[in-house]
Formats: structure tokens, sequence, C-alpha cells
């Protein structure tokens, strides 16, 4: 445990507990660890009854934690049933803490590559269906998924990605407020943990020119023909107006993570480029807020 354990901001006196629930797969474990270095006390597994008297140990004496993370899942569900409902209800109502439910989710197709990279059998599984486990939990959690502060999609994450974003949730639980864009494209499905999501098909596509197509935002043709047209400029003025308004006002309430998606056709062109240069942007505004960026969908 770090001596220079995290505190919360504003709230002088109280202390923060962060539920780590979700999907089988999804990155929990990863979540926890980011977690752990940034210098909560964490505990795996923990039985949803043993909540109250975490928070009550913790709390005690100005030495304890200032910060707590306990990860509850499936596996505590399938001992104690609707105990853990009923756990993170009592979090919720409990005085002199700051309390996030963070939810961890996944789609199927990345999950059951995980499952069998890993050759690791899947919790809820019988006779060995991974897929048929996966749709089983995903439902017996949806209840805990609607209680949830944040919802964290690690669809399609390599292993450096995950450890990147949750390092970055884990600060940003702490510090300042993070904010998240992702590029991608309508045609593989929207993110499912975007806070707020901006449409730019409205611009020229670079798939329909021969001799950008094999190429991507990240290289300067595609780039000085997304950014040259008048409509493209209007839009990131527009954008970056509409964050500078709303990235203090949800410091202000405490929020820690808010996510931008930016989409086009197929998440390789238009949405790269436009996330690229909205980051440009909003570092050099110095908006004093943690950047992070990822492209979904552009090696597809």
């Amino acid at each position: 445990m770090s001596e220079e354990a995290p505190t919360v901001e504003g709230t002088a006196g109280r202390r923060r507990i962060v539920i780590i629930t979700g999907l089988s797969g999804a990155g929990k474990s990863n979540a926890l660890q980011a977690f752990e270095d940034a210098g909560y006390y964490c505990v795996d597994n923990l039985p949803p009854r043993m909540v109250p008297a975490v928070m009550e140990a913790t709390g005690e004496g100005a030495g304890g934690p200032d910060g707590v993370v306990a990860v509850m899942d499936t596996r505590g569900r399938r001992y104690f049933g609707e105990e853990l409902e009923r756990s993170l209800e009592a979090v919720e109502q409990e005085k002199g803490w700051d309390h996030r439910i963070l939810f961890i989710e996944s789609d199927d197709p990345s999950l059951v590559r995980r499952y069998k990279e890993s050759r690791r059998p899947h919790p809820a599984a019988r006779n060995g269906d991974v897929l048929e486990a996966i749709r089983r939990e995903r439902q017996d959690l949806s209840t805990l998924r609607e209680m949830a502060d944040l919802i964290v999609d690690t669809s399609g994450y390599s292993a450096l990605d995950a450890r990147l974003r949750f390092k970055k949730l884990a600060e940003s639980f702490s510090s300042r407020l993070t904010l998240s864009l992702i590029s991608f494209g309508f045609k593989h499905g929207t993110p499912m943990d975007v806070d707020t999501l901006l449409d730019v098909r409205f611009l020229p596509n670079p798939h329909y020119d021969p001799d950008l197509r094999p190429l991507t935002g990240h290289d300067a043709p595609v780039r000085d023909a997304v950014l040259g047209s008048e409509d493209c400029q209007q839009f990131l003025e527009k954008a970056c107006d509409l964050l500078s308004f709303l990235i203090p006002r949800y410091d202000a309430e405490g929020k820690t993570y808010f996510t931008l998606g930016i989409g086009c056709t197929g998440g390789r062109h238009r949405s790269v480029v436009i996330v690229e240069e909205l980051a440009r942007r909003l570092d050099e505004q110095d908006t004093g807020v943690d950047l992070f960026v990822r492209h979904r969908d552009v090696e597809k």
C-alpha cells in the first residue's frame, strides 16, 4: 500500500471505495493492478457481505487508506446470490465515503478469443461452451451494469492498450478529469462506453480515392485531404468550443472520466484524423485534463 494513498478532491475527510465488477475476461484483474499501482488498497473476489467490514476497518483512524478497491463479480454472485446487489446498494448509502462502481465488459468475439488464447476455463462455462457462458453471464450481470457509474468496453484492446487505459483510469479516479477520444467505424458497431458521440460521415470520404484508400488517417495525404475542407475546419472549431465548455463543468461536478467517440464509416480515415486533430488542439489549449487517444478500427 502506498504511503501517499489517493485522496478525493473537494471532499475533505471522505474516503473512496471503487467497486470493480463486470464480465469474466474483460479485464478486471488488469484494472485491479492499475488501481493497486496508483496507491489504493485492493481486494480481489471479495465476498459481498464483507464490504461493510472492509469499509469500517479501512475507515478507522487517520492512517487508513483514502482509497479502497474491491473486485466483486460473477464468482461472488454464484456463491452469494443477490447479496452482491444488496451490498452495492448499501455502499451507495454509506456516509463519509465517495463511491464509484466500475463495470468492465467486452464483446463476445473478444472474450471468446481471450479464453481460447489463455486456455483458461470460463467460470460459468458448462461442458466447455464459452460463448453460451458469456451470454448467460452478461444477462446475469445486467442489473449491476445498470448500477455502474462508469462502463469500460475493452473490445479489441491489445494488452498494452488495456494497461494504459486502466492506468489512466486509476489516476483519474484520484486526480483530474481524463478525456478519452476514440475513433471508430459505424459499420463495426458503436463503442459501448462512450458518453458523447459525434458523427463525421458528412465529410468527404477518402475511401473513394484509389490513392488514399490503402492509407489511414495517420498518413499525411489522408490528413491533408480531410482537414482541407472548410466544413472540417468549422466542425473542429465547434467541437473544441463544446469541449472547452463541458470540461470545466464536468470537472466541477466531480466527473473523473469523459469519453468522446468520433465515428465515420470504416474508422480508418476521417475519424482518425479528427481525433488526432482534436487531441492536438486540446493540448495547445492546456485544458487541464489528461488525454487518452484510441483508434479502435484503424487496422480493420
